[in-house]
């Protein structure tokens, strides 16, 4: 496998309910503007609708990927060599690093509509942040690809 090679791909989508109620910000914006007449009306549902649907696919576009020597979660880069062992989470594992074992120093790629994670301690002497949290779909499979990455 070529080092630039990708080993894990995961987009963290925002669940369907969340579209629901995006276009239910549309309607209502129509609603607010219906007195207004029918082309403010139109507008209202196709401007707030738009604008809601932009926050959640926006919200819901988050990938975490392990590519050649890096961790790429969100807009962070970890170098593989700065990770500790991968910590997969069962639901309640993760409901508790999320709440009272969280360190507010960590980076934490947190999603509430997934309900399992990945903690990997971050082992580099400087940097201070304690390890990475990242909500995953696939917590086995990021770790067997963290895993597999630094192995090699």
């Amino acid at each position: 496998m070529e080092p630039s090679a990708v080993r894990y791909e995961e987009r963290l989508t925002a669940p369907k309910s969340w579209w629901v109620i995006a276009g239910l910000f549309g309607v209502c914006g129509a609603l607010i503007l219906l007195p207004l007449g029918p082309v403010p009306m139109l507008a209202g549902l196709v401007g707030a609708g738009a604008v809601a649907m932009g926050c959640v696919s926006s919200y819901g576009s988050v990938r975490i990927r392990v590519v050649g020597d890096s961790l790429v979660a969100g807009d962070a880069k970890i170098p593989l060599s700065a990770l500790g062992e991968p910590e997969v989470l069962d639901p309640e594992e993760t409901r508790a690093w999320r709440l009272h074992k969280a360190d507010p120093r960590a980076f934490m790629l947190l999603r509430s509509y997934v309900a399992t994670a990945v903690r990997v301690e971050i082992t580099d002497p400087a940097d201070p942040t304690p390890y990475a949290y990242l909500s995953t779909r696939d917590p086995r499979g990021l770790a067997a690809a963290l895993d597999g990455a630094r192995a090699l």
